[in-house]
């Protein structure tokens, strides 16, 4: 199994160090020796498919990245979300 959840491109930062536009995308995955399904998630420079770093997350390593995604969002004053 294997399926892509969500994915996005984040433009450039309003900053003085160029930082290039970025993509990211979620999925899962039981493509592994072990079969236990994972969450995979991707981050790699806009127009540089296949040269980025992918994360592949058990179900605590999902639950603490979601945690500390919430717990930011709500350092800036933004809803944690669900």
């Amino acid at each position: 199994m294997r399926r892509s959840i969500d994915d996005a491109v984040v433009p450039e930062a309003p900053t003085d160090d160029p930082t290039p536009a970025s993509c990211w995308s979620v999925g899962i995955s039981d493509d592994y020796d072990d079969d236990l399904p994972r969450v995979w998630v991707t981050v790699e420079e806009q127009g540089a498919a296949g040269t980025g770093v992918v994360l592949h997350l058990d179900g605590d390593g999902a639950r603490r990245l979601r945690l500390a995604l919430a717990s930011a969002l709500g350092e800036l004053g933004e809803e944690r979300g669900r």
